[in-house]
């Protein structure tokens, strides 16, 4: 059965690499299949959440949500990891010495194979779709090959699952060898129950004084592989059987490529109690499939039989069920992050409360208290909803005082977390303001007893002022060089670790003989312990603390979010910005074409809308990974001219399944697009003959382009494209599980290409090549029938000066946009 079916049982998506991953491939109904679907119908599409639906046996509840008997319970739980794999069993053939690729075994006919493993010892023997080998005091046991095994350019693979234990015993051991001729000569990998260590051995009288070591990890080493290529062997470990890490090299021992080698699985124990270790999928080659969360676990009864049929989604479930963004500059604050240190959001006061409002609210979720609307004095205003920044299209806090002493502002108790922080952390203060009005206060931070204190203000000339104590003597005022009284609003940043000051993302003068900072609890804005009240208005007021310094990175990138909202970053480094915002950091870009965007926009949008707006305006693609918690994004670029190198596989018609068709239809047409961007012209791109031949077919764009001849461009690449659609492929089913080339149809990924060929004489051409759109698969016992969704890859071709297939007048010379 060519299905792994694995369950991160109590793991988080979001947590990849903490999850340990439980093989519960004995449970699915295999006569049922296994069903997956990816990717989009066709390239005018957008790519949908990855699905798979499967039938799990439950005759003993062990999938039944809250059942305590579950060997899994509690974490029978919907938005459960699970990760599906195909995997290929190599066979044997030839004639011996055979590569040690085609050693390979997946154990599930409940006996042993006794061509390949034909000197087992000690009780080893097959169970549960597992070897099982005995780690036992009365001895070695062991899996053992015959000597007909090369290493050459070739590998052993296996998939360690159960581990002996220690049990007190003063040795336990699990280990993979190739041996060679001479006893104690091999190499391979082993596991020590009591240093629960993993090492990659090279021994020679079954001795390795370089021997490499690794603690063991489930997660990490569930894998082990040794490898030999152009004269080196390699150690490698894996999570999951495809993506492997080096872990130890070495040149190539002589006789590793010189003699016929025997392959041993064997263990042993020195005193204690008696276990076994189990190994399984020995030589498989694996193929992620699907990788996300089961949406719901219900259970359903056929008399007494229990099934429990299981839906699941991939990473877009996570990325949709993300709340809506807010405007570009709080998602920036939010989510920041500077490599290399240790920071975390300590309060930050949007100011974006409602006109009505009294109070204004900490979005940190560290607890610390509103700011509260305090009166000095009598008279004065303090209104919420004022205009802010215009590229985020965020409200602000407008503070209109009667005097420099009457009026109102705003103050909190941080609370005593945030007080501890301080006293371990460097704080990092910043916030926006805009004002006409000298010699005042922006902001005041201080400790309860006032020995510590440190205060934003603005000098008689007009300029920022940092004032600090540490020991409560009046503060030293230290002036900042330029002018905060003329209007416009300014972006203010004051880094603790170095002491330095930031004025709209650029620092400003040296080092501050600035005090040293702790213990600061109470928050003022707009004002200073009821004086020098502020006029103006101010907006996002931020404290974080870190062990580093963050200004020279986070100043600069607060200041472009409050001011063009990131206009002018390209498609990719849009796309890796709003996965940081949902916290996804592996985000894989395929190509190199990524053009300049539009600023992000205000906030209420999903995540997953703003990206579908990049993957829009740049004629690019996004799908969810499926083989690890991420995402890809893909250039249109990928997709210029296919060579026949660059195809996945190809394959003959005769071996395709019933229901291919080639269409002809004006399913795709367009020959008129009005495009417009934001702010700009709209503007109409025709195909005049088209328009003739077959009347209009009109489509709207608007997309994020940064000019008007760009958003010309896009539409010009569309109408060239689909003015006249070609004869295409649209559905090519294979029964993929039969064929030699079944892992390379197994590697094909949205964006690759693959043609079928020796078409029916009846058919436009003899081949066509195809560009994958997505597919849908059903994986069984021994079947897996993968239908792909196609595209005609001619589509998005360009034109190449001379080429004989690239530059055919009106049919492939279409310009690179």
């Amino acid at each position: 059965m060519p299905l792994l079916v694995e369950m991160g049982w109590g793991g988080l998506i979001q947590a990849p690499n903490t999850i340990t991953w439980t093989d519960i491939t004995q449970s699915p109904d295999v006569v049922q299949g296994v069903t997956i679907t990816r990717g989009a119908s066709d390239e005018f599409s957008e790519t949908q959440p990855g699905t798979a639906t499967l039938v799990l046996d439950n005759a003993d509840g062990r999938f039944t949500p809250g059942n305590t008997g579950s060997p899994y319970y509690p974490f029978v739980r919907r938005n459960a990891p699970i990760r599906i794999s195909a995997y290929r069993i190599p066979v044997r053939t030839g004639a011996a010495p055979y590569p040690l690729a085609m050693l390979a075994d997946d154990f599930d006919d409940e006996r042993v194979n006794t061509t390949l493993w034909p000197n087992n010892y000690g009780g080893a023997s097959e169970a549960g779709g597992r070897m099982r080998v005995p780690v036992t005091t009365a001895g070695s046991a062991a899996f053992q090959s015959a000597r007909e095994w090369t290493l050459t350019g070739s590998r052993l693979t296996a998939k360690l699952v159960t581990l002996p234990q220690i049990n007190g015993s003063s040795a336990a051991v699990a280990s993979m060898w190739a041996n060679s001729t001479t006893s104690g000569t091999r190499l391979g990998w082993r596991y020590n129950a009591l240093t629960a260590t993993l090492t990659a051995e090279n021994q020679t009288a079954f001795f390795d004084g370089s021997a490499v070591s690794v603690p063991y990890s489930g997660i990490d080493h569930a894998w082990v592989r040794v490898r030999e290529s152009a004269g080196t062997v390699y150690w490698e470990t894996s999570g999951d059987g495809y993506g492997w890490t080096i872990r130890r090299s070495l040149a190539t021992p002589a006789w590793a490529t010189s003699q016929t080698l025997a392959v041993e699985f064997p263990t042993s124990r020195t005193g204690g109690t008696n276990d076994y270790a189990e190994w399984e999928l020995v030589g498989a080659q694996v193929r992620p499939r699907f990788y996300g969360v089961v949406n719901e676990w219900p259970v359903e009864w056929e008399g007494l039989y229990s099934k429990v049929q299981i839906s699941c989604t991939d990473l877009f479930k996570w990325l949709n069920r993300q709340p809506a963004l807010k405007s570009v500059l709080a998602q920036e604050i939010l989510a920041q992050d500077v490599a290399g240190v240790y920071d975390f959001l300590s309060a930050y006061y949007p100011l974006t409360e409602p006109a009505d409002s009294l109070a204004a609210g900490d979005l940190s979720a560290r607890g610390c208290g509103a700011l509260v609307l305090t009166q000095a004095g009598s008279g004065g205003t303090l209104e919420f909803g004022g205009d802010g920044l215009a590229a985020t299209g965020d409200t602000s806090a407008t503070f209109t005082p009667s005097t420099a002493t009457a009026g109102k502002y705003l103050a909190a108790d941080l609370g005593t977390a945030f007080e501890t922080d301080d006293a371990n952390y460097l704080p990092m203060v910043s916030c926006w303001v805009k004002t006409t009005t000298a010699s005042r206060a922006i902001l005041g931070l201080f400790s309860a007893n006032l020995d510590n204190q440190l205060i934003f203000g603005i000098n008689s000339s007009g300029s920022l002022t940092v004032e600090t104590t540490s020991d409560g003597t009046p503060p030293v005022v230290l002036p900042i060089a330029g002018t905060l009284t003329d209007g416009n609003w300014h972006h203010l940043y004051f880094d603790d670790a170095f002491k330095r000051i930031y004025v709209d993302g650029v620092q400003i003068g040296g080092t501050l003989s600035a005090a040293s900072l702790s213990s600061l609890r109470i928050l003022h804005v707009g004002g200073y312990r009821g004086t020098r009240l502020f006029n103006g208005q101010i907006a996002h007021v931020v404290i974080s603390h870190a062990t580093g310094p963050l200004g020279s990175t986070l100043a600069p990138l607060q200041y472009n979010a409050g001011t063009n909202a990131f206009a002018g970053e390209t498609a990719d480094q849009r796309i890796i910005r709003l996965a940081r915002y949902a916290g996804l950091s592996s985000v894989t870009i395929s190509g190199t074409t990524h053009d300049p965007v539009a600023s992000q926009g205000p906030g209420g949008s999903s995540i997953v809308a703003r990206m579908r707006e990049i993957e829009a305006t740049d004629s690019g693609r996004l799908w969810a990974q499926r083989d690890w918690y991420g995402i890809t994004y893909q250039s249109r670029d990928v997709r210029y001219n296919p060579s026949p190198s660059s195809e996945t596989f190809t394959i003959d018609y005769a071996d395709l399944e019933p229901g291919i068709s080639v269409a002809d239809d004006d399913q795709k047409m367009v020959n008129q697009v009005d495009a417009s961007r934001p702010g700009g012209a709209t503007q109409r791109v025709s195909a005049p003959s088209s328009v003739l031949a077959f009347g209009p077919y009109d489509q709207d764009l608007d997309i994020l382009k940064m000019s008007d001849n760009a958003v010309l461009d896009a539409a010009a690449w569309l109408v060239s494209r689909y003015a006249n659609p070609q004869p295409e492929l649209r559905e090519v089913p294979i029964e993929a599980h039969t064929m030699a080339s079944y892992l390379d149809i197994l590697d094909a990924e949205i964006g690759n290409y693959f043609s079928v060929y020796n078409l029916p004489s009846q058919a436009p051409t003899p081949s066509m090549r195809v560009t994958v759109e997505g597919y849908t698969e059903t994986i069984k016992h021994n079947s897996h029938s993968i239908t792909f969704h196609t595209s005609a890859s001619i589509t998005d071709s360009v034109w190449v000066l001379d080429d004989a297939t690239y530059s055919v007048l009106g049919s492939t010379t279409r310009l690179a946009y």
